[in-house]
């Protein structure tokens, strides 16, 4: 599957009518296709750029019930959230895992620590699991050596979960393609198709690697677009009624903020709610709450107000460790959608999901990536009438099929490396290791992935461009210093002859790679 010739094959059959396209392959996208499939329907998806190549890259790396949306009243989202949070980690073991989080609080804190303490209880309540804890002073230093001793009061512990936010995508996807679905990425919608009666009935798509072009029809069209929503639908004529808001994040070496467990803390100078993450061998730092604005890259940039921002909270935060923007690893950026409603703080905005149904065109967007399985059954739900013999969608169905059991043989002995493996392929975890060559298996640097990930992503998942590669299937783009470039060399053997390369494509690569990580991903 995404093997050699992959895309060839895939153009050949877009000509033939289908009940449903979905356009965008953002975790959203991923859902509906999953679902659609499930049901028995002839489904493409389609996207622009890469899979997972807009917000569903650039998230938080959290599968969270939304606490702080319990601040703004809204305990449905919430509810919600924290049910489904429990379900993905139930079945995406190995690439979906609970989190330990401190929440230190120091006075002054506005809200006060007892009023954090209600939240919390409130929080477990909704998820019928008590995890929470109240530490004193002394037992938050203990628990975190490096916190600030200054005007520290106490603090809570409580847990959420985390995951490889790209990588989950990915697995939904393939899922639903071996189930028979099919998927493209860097397959751009150039104008929507239209009846007589000025309904939707599908996309003209222009290939971008190779500039070839074809129309697809089909009985429903879906944009699943997130923040690019508002460009799909001006093509029916429809005025913009999304806010588009940049979350921030700083990348920093375990070595340089190293910690156990995640913090997050109110800001000094707003009192919004950041947080620091340990995830895949890395700390990352966020997020912002800013506005974007109407332009909208396929790689948004930080601001150098953001980098101030987050590094202010973290000398708040972490004193002792004295950092400052010479240890940034890295950073991202993503663009998160909202309604506008005008409110002038951007974080008031709400996060639930909305539905609209335009000359035909159905459109989704909102939420976040913990409630998956509900932003995939909105919209087929919405426009199940207008699919061939109305079929049903399951909402009891898990998300993720079970991973196979991999037996600890020698060269596989460690049970993380196997969790993490089932949990992040699937399926495909035991091709995958039929792939590694021999010392395939150890660690990339000091990150926490693997060679053989690499030459499995570069042999059969869709890989058109290096960035796809290192950006998104292997994390090494955030994981490695300078995005994995001073180790280019050692990657090339493994990956060039999987990915059909001469020399000179290569290079191109490398280059256009180079380009893209200094201007969008360092400081």
């Amino acid at each position: 599957m995404w093997k050699s010739g992959w895309r060839d094959t895939v153009w050949s059959q877009l000509d033939q009518r289908r009940d449903l396209i979905v356009i965008g392959g953002g975790i959203t996208g991923a859902g509906i296709l999953r679902e659609a499939v499930r049901a028995g329907l002839r489904t493409l998806l389609v996207e622009a750029h890469d899979f997972a190549s807009g917000t569903s890259s650039r998230s938080s790396k959290l599968v969270h019930g939304g606490l702080r949306y319990l601040k703004q009243g809204e305990i449905g989202l919430t509810l919600e959230s924290v049910r489904e949070r429990e379900r993905l980690l139930k079945e995406g073991r190995g690439l979906v895992g609970q989190l330990g989080f401190l929440m230190p609080n120091f006075r002054g804190d506005r809200p006060p620590g007892w009023v954090m303490g209600l939240g919390l209880t409130l929080y477990d309540l909704l998820a019928l699991h008590w995890s929470h804890r109240h530490y004193d002073a002394d037992d938050m230093r203990e628990l975190c050596p490096t916190i600030n001793e200054r005007g520290l009061l106490g603090g809570y512990r409580y847990f959420d979960a985390q995951v490889d936010d790209a990588r989950l995508v990915i697995r939904v996807i393939r899922e639903a393609v071996r189930e028979g679905g099919t998927a493209l990425n860097y397959a751009r919608v150039e104008k929507l198709l239209r009846r007589n009666s000025g309904e939707v009935c599908g996309v003209a798509l222009c290939d971008q690697t190779t500039g070839r072009t074809v129309e697809a029809r089909a009985s429903v069209v879906i944009n699943a677009t997130g923040a690019w929503a508002d460009d799909v639908r001006a093509h029916v004529g429809q005025p913009p009624r999304l806010r588009r808001l940049r979350g921030s994040h700083l990348v920093f070496s375990a070595r340089r903020l190293p910690l156990r467990r995640a913090v997050t803390f109110l800001h000094p100078t707003d009192r919004r709610p950041v947080f620091a993450i340990p995830w895949e061998g890395v700390t990352l730092f966020g997020t912002t709450d800013v506005d974007h604005g109407r332009t909208l890259e396929n790689d948004p940039v930080i601001g150098d107000g953001e980098v101030e921002y987050l590094l202010a909270a973290l000398k708040y935060a972490f004193p002792g460790l004295e950092l400052d923007v010479d240890d940034v690893q890295a950073t991202f950026a993503g663009v998160r959608p909202v309604v506008d409603t005008g409110k002038s703080d951007p974080s008031k905005e709400s996060r639930e999901h909305v539905l609209w149904n335009e000359n035909g065109l159905q459109t989704v967007t909102g939420r976040k990536l913990t409630t998956i399985r509900l932003m995939a059954h909105a919209p087929l739900q919405a426009v199940r009438a207008r699919l061939p013999g109305k079929p049903p969608f399951d909402p009891n169905q898990r998300m993720l099929t079970p991973s196979p059991n991999l037996s600890p043989v020698e060269h596989l002995a460690d049970p993380v490396i196997r969790l993490r493996l089932a949990g992040r392929y699937g399926a495909d975890v035991t091709e995958l290791l039929a792939a590694a060559c021999p010392g395939e298996l150890a660690p990339i640097g000091d990150s926490a992935a693997l060679w053989a990930e690499l030459r499995w992503a570069a042999r059969a998942e869709g890989v058109a461009h290096l960035d796809d590669l290192l950006l998104r299937r292997v994390r090494l783009g955030l994981l490695l210093p300078r995005g994995g470039l001073d180790c280019i060399e050692l990657i090339r053997p493994v990956v060039q002859p999987e990915l059909g390369w001469d020399d000179e494509q290569w290079a191109r690569e490398v280059e256009a790679y180079a380009r893209l990580w200094e201007r969008c991903y360092s400081v």
